[in-house]
């Protein structure tokens, strides 16, 4: 175990900038807030940075050999430049948030070195995206192409399949490429953050917003295409993108929508950013959490400025539960809410503290009901059980009617408390929830890491109706298997008029191979368990890919055979991201890469041994 002196010294060293033109940095404005969050994770470690190897490097791509691989690998430097293209045979540094590898997931969820790529190359432009696809076709190596693989709690920067090549996009192709403050739109690169399109857009002066979710170091163009989510009344990122650029996996280049007709003399379209349909079938869905293409321009509409107004309502009883959803549903159809709200467990308040779960609980397993009350008594929310963080939009006038229709609302449930910024002390969690929702990104929610040594994460993100009934369903489903399993539950419930994200953060100790063993356990028995009922993931961890897929199994598995008919008529070779979201190519269909709830140690994958601690 490395001393806490030597922690401490990794701990402090200073987090990149972006004006170091460090296209994954932080901005100098948050230059503080890193440098308290990294300390305070890596105060909390048990373990080193990284560890040596234990395997073979490289780890290969399937079926080439050493003397394949490494004279492909030569043509691509040719290609790209020696600079460019990197080989992963060095140790795996898990980093945190704002230092993360592009190589694996720092938050494995099998064994470090089990999801590994062979090399990791940075394109500049569209047309070495087109180099490298070509480049993959000749010599049948699956690539994997990677926004900034900031991806946490889903897989980060890990391919799907072991000994793919990582194409970075964001390291190089990181360019805000246009800001019209006349259509209020942008477009992008890949490696564009939402701290740097935040700070371009401040740059310019222009009264317009952007939608970021909890933290904002993740790719503005990667997360849209996942079906991210934030927290402005443009909250839905993927539904406010309009146009991209894509280089499909024969290595030919597409526009969508109206990028597809050549403006004058051959510019781009003037609307590409401002109209998404254009004419004939509407494509672009085709390439949101798919492995069909590779976007390498993207562009969004951005938010008017205007004012706003946080709150935060409190709920005594654990059972309020289905009795806040039934009242939030009318106020989120009639248009009411200006964003997607947040309903917490209390649990949560004491999560984002950034205090270890040793200072509220110093037992064993799942800290108890009773003492998560008596912890939350001590916070300004008091003793409560649950927690929802809203934000109203527009002139004062109209704010004070949303407030007082939604006031009235949640009077209903007895004992409900408004509680505003003002109220409540500076380094209270309303205040990074209040930049969030007027589309400020931060780097406060990363305090979650704190509640276990060496902490990693997955989510599980169920969908089901706005109706307290069914939240009722998923959530004992959910509770029952936390407490099977020994975890702490986080639910956090983003409520929309028609439907609900159930949010379920699982955090473990990445060194505990215990701790992963049953976090995997949890992870397929929730998985199973509630697609029974009928509520699926809208996304999921690339481990669990394969069995989410299955899941949406009406018509003998319609769907999974229409996405496979798709991809192997896009990707007659099977070279672009296989598996990735459970679409495997022909090449791979059937030869035992799926990983599924009965089929859990596919390729050894979770066969991780000891149930002891273990090294990283």
């Amino acid at each position: 175990m490395p001393s806490e002196s030597t922690l401490s010294v990794r701990g402090s060293k200073p987090t990149p900038l972006l004006s170091e033109a460090s296209h994954d940095g932080i901005p100098k404005r948050m230059e503080q807030d890193a440098k308290r969050a990294k300390e305070l994770l890596y105060s909390n470690a048990t373990v080193p940075d990284s560890i040596p190897r234990q395997r073979e490097v490289p780890r290969l791509p399937p079926n080439t050999t050493r003397e394949k691989f490494d004279a492909a690998m030569a043509e691509l430097r040719e290609r790209l430049g020696a600079a460019n293209v990197e080989i992963n045979d060095k140790p795996l540094v898990d980093g945190w948030y704002m230092e993360h590898p592009n190589t694996h997931d720092a938050f494995h969820i099998a064994h470090q070195e089990d999801m590994v790529c062979s090399a990791v190359v940075y394109p500049s432009s569209t047309e070495e995206v087109q180099a490298v696809v070509f480049w993959a076709n000749k010599h049948l190596i699956p690539i994997y192409p990677i926004s900034m693989g900031r991806n946490i709690g889903y897989g980060g920067a890990a391919p799907r399949v072991p000994g793919s090549v990582v194409l970075d996009l964001g390291r190089r192709m990181n360019k805000v490429l246009k800001i019209d403050g006349s259509s209020a739109s942008c477009m992008v690169e890949p490696g564009v953050s939402y701290y740097k399109l935040y700070e371009e857009i401040q740059k310019t002066g222009l009264p317009l917003w952007i939608d970021c979710p909890d933290l904002g170091g993740g790719s503005v163009m990667g997360n849209a295409l996942d079906r991210g989510v934030g927290y402005t009344p443009y909250g839905d990122h993927f539904s406010y993108h309009c146009g991209m650029e894509v280089v499909l996996p024969t290595g030919e280049l597409l526009r969508t929508g109206m990028g597809a007709l050549p403006g004058k003399d051959g510019a781009d379209n003037p609307v590409w950013e401002s109209f998404q349909p254009a004419y004939g079938p509407y494509s672009d869905g085709m390439f949101c959490q798919s492995n069909y293409g590779i976007v390498t321009k993207m562009g969004f509409w951005l938010m008017p400025d205007t004012g706003h107004k946080t709150y935060m309502v409190t709920f005594p009883r654990d059972d309020d539960f289905e009795h806040i959803v039934e009242v939030v549903r009318p106020l989120a159809q009639s248009g009411i809410f200006g964003n997607i709200p947040q309903l917490r467990h209390v649990i949560q308040e004491l999560a984002v503290t950034g205090e270890n779960k040793r200072k509220w609980y110093q037992g064993k397993g799942r800290m108890p009901r009773d003492v998560i009350s008596k912890c939350a008594s001590t916070q300004p929310c008091g003793d409560v059980a649950w927690v929802f963080y809203g934000c109203q939009y527009g002139d004062e006038i109209s704010i004070e009617s949303q407030m007082s229709k939604i006031r009235t609302a949640f009077a209903t449930v007895k004992g409900s408390k408004f509680l505003y910024p003002d109220d409540l002390p500076k380094d209270h969690y309303i205040h990074s929830r209040s930049k969030v929702f007027s589309g400020v990104p931060v780097l406060r929610e990363v305090d979650w890491l704190n509640w276990v040594p060496n902490a990693a994460h997955l989510f599980f993100s169920p969908i089901t109706p706005t109706r307290g009934k069914d939240a009722r369903i998923v959530h004992n489903i959910i509770d029952t298997l936390h407490q099977k399993w020994g975890f702490d539950l986080f639910p956090t419930l983003t409520i929309s008029g028609r439907e609900m994200h159930y949010i379920t953060n699982i955090v473990y100790d990445r060194s505990d191979l215990d701790a992963k063993r049953r976090a995997t356990g949890l992870m397929c028995e929730l998985i199973a368990a509630c697609a029974k009922e009928g509520y699926g993931e809208y996304r999921t961890h690339i481990l669990f890919a394969d069995q989410v897929a299955a899941t949406y199994g009406w018509n003998n598995q319609a769907l999974r055979r229409f996405n496979e008919t798709v991809k192997d008529a896009l990707d007659p070779n099977g070279i672009l991201a296989p598996g990735r979201n459970g679409i495997w190519p022909r090449a791979y269909r059937g030869k035992g890469w799926e990983i599924t709830a009965n089929n859990r140690d596919a390729q050894g994958i979770f066969s991780l041994g000891s149930e002891t601690k273990s090294k990283l």
